[in-house]
């Protein structure tokens, strides 16, 4: 089982850059997929990035080039660097943790409780 905390999120203009941080428990973090979603109001919960523990990273076509997901297995650590944000960015972000790579969310059994980003135009 795994814990996650989200932290990093906050209000920023359109343009501006912002790194998310996910901080999770548990020893066997590395063998874990970690899945960045972000839901806005009103709006499905949706894909953003997902990473392996060996580094694979696939990104929703919305975030790609703009966002970029890492990860530090030694810190039990994965982060989402947000570059050229805009309003459409605007949500609350989840990290998830699950066993597949998958961007279906009904794949990842365990969520932090997000964190809000907002994006002013």
């Amino acid at each position: 089982q795994v814990q996650l905390v989200e932290s990093g999120g906050g209000l920023v203009q359109t343009g501006d850059s912002l790194r998310l941080s996910c901080a999770a428990s548990g020893r066997t973090f590395s063998t874990y997929i970690i899945a960045w979603f972000r839901q806005a109001p009103g709006t499905e919960r949706e894909f953003v990035a997902q990473i392996s523990g060996s580094d694979s990273t696939v990104y929703a076509d919305s975030v790609n080039g703009r966002f970029t997901i890492s990860r530090d297995n030694a810190k039990n650590m994965v982060y989402l660097q947000m570059r050229g944000l805009k309003p459409d960015d605007t949500a609350v972000y989840y990290c998830a943790a699950g066993l597949g790579m998958s961007l279906l969310r009904e794949r990842y059994p365990y969520w932090g409780q997000g964190t809000q980003v907002t994006v002013s135009s």
